[in-house]
């Protein structure tokens, strides 16, 4: 007889069961991280590995790894840093592909690769890069949809993705599909949600995701507010929203199925390193009361394991 095998073993896909921060500016450039655990608890800063910069983006590859890539350390760079299973940062890779850039998005997309899109070269852009289940980033592919900068982006559907607001000159809300595939479409015609940039995003529920924070113009608006992004990618109307009005946040998912919001700038007392968990339902609770981890904003995040 045939063995019975319990559902949701060895064939199961990878639970995205931990996550991390990375790199940023306190104000000085740093490449320090912060592994988030199975329970939403951040770690204090693990010294950091790689090039220095913020404005970058991250997204997992592989079914249980990460990446770093992108950004600004003075200038626009395309370095990347591979984040191992078990969390481990490794230093920049030999060859790195795709436009130098500042102010991208990245997510995962079928099951196991990447996309890193969008950004500033100095005019904005809409260029994407595939991540391949190795890590690998290839050269540019042509941009889709407005180009712009200090944009976010999340899986949504199990094995699509979403690029979402930013800035093309003005503050904006219009979003982008990715396929499984990895093909990302022109600009929804149906947007919402209050225009705004440098926010963040993450899955959560196992096939939605969320949109929070950012900032909407001068002078300091800052923001809580998220979005919750449906498993067929419709974007909702703005959750009021929970914590501290901020700018510039990382956010990941944690524990298979919930996401985090840390750090970023709140325009008031300056750059914070406070978090918030979301819940399996798109619910972000309040402040934790215990933060740990060296201040900062203009952070990249992304799950692992």
């Amino acid at each position: 007889m045939f063995p019975i095998i319990p559902a949701n073993t060895a064939t199961a896909a990878s639970a995205n069961d931990e996550g991390i921060f990375g790199y940023g500016h306190t104000p000085s450039l740093v490449s320090t991280t912060n592994l988030v655990s199975n329970a939403g608890v951040v770690s204090s800063d693990v010294t950091g590995v790689g090039t220095a910069r913020y404005y970058l983006a991250a997204c997992e590859y592989g079914g249980d790894k990460g990446i770093f890539g992108f950004g600004n350390n003075g200038s626009y760079v395309s370095m990347t840093n591979l984040v191992s299973n078990a969390g481990v940062v490794a230093s920049d890779q030999a060859a790195t592909t795709g436009t130098a850039r500042d102010g991208p998005a990245a997510c995962e997309y079928g099951g196991d690769k990447g996309i890193f899109g969008f950004g500033y070269t100095g005019s904005v852009t809409g260029v994407t890069n595939l991540v391949s289940n190795a890590g690998v980033v290839a050269s540019d592919v042509a941009g889709v949809g407005t180009a712009r900068k200090q944009v976010a982006a999340c899986e949504y559907g199990g094995d699509k993705g979403i690029f979402g607001f930013g800035n093309d000159g003005s503050y904006a809300s219009m979003t982008n599909l990715v396929s499984n595939t990895g093909v990302v479409a022109s600009d929804q015609a149906a947007t919402t949600g209050t225009d705004r940039a440098y926010l963040a995003a993450c899955s959560f529920g196992g096939d939605k995701g969320i949109f929070g924070f950012g900032y909407c113009g001068a002078p300091l608006h800052y923001t809580n507010i998220t979005n919750l992004v449906s498993n067929t990618g419709v974007v909702a109307s703005d959750t009021a929203g929970v914590g501290p009005d901020r700018q510039s946040p990382g956010a990941c998912e944690y524990d298979g199925d919930k996401g985090i919001f840390g750090f970023g700038h709140d325009g008031v007392g300056g750059r914070v390193s406070s978090t918030q968990l979301v819940s399996n339902a798109g619910v972000v609770a309040s402040n934790q009361a215990a933060t740990t981890g060296t201040a900062r904003c203009y952070l990249a995040a992304c799950s692992f394991n």
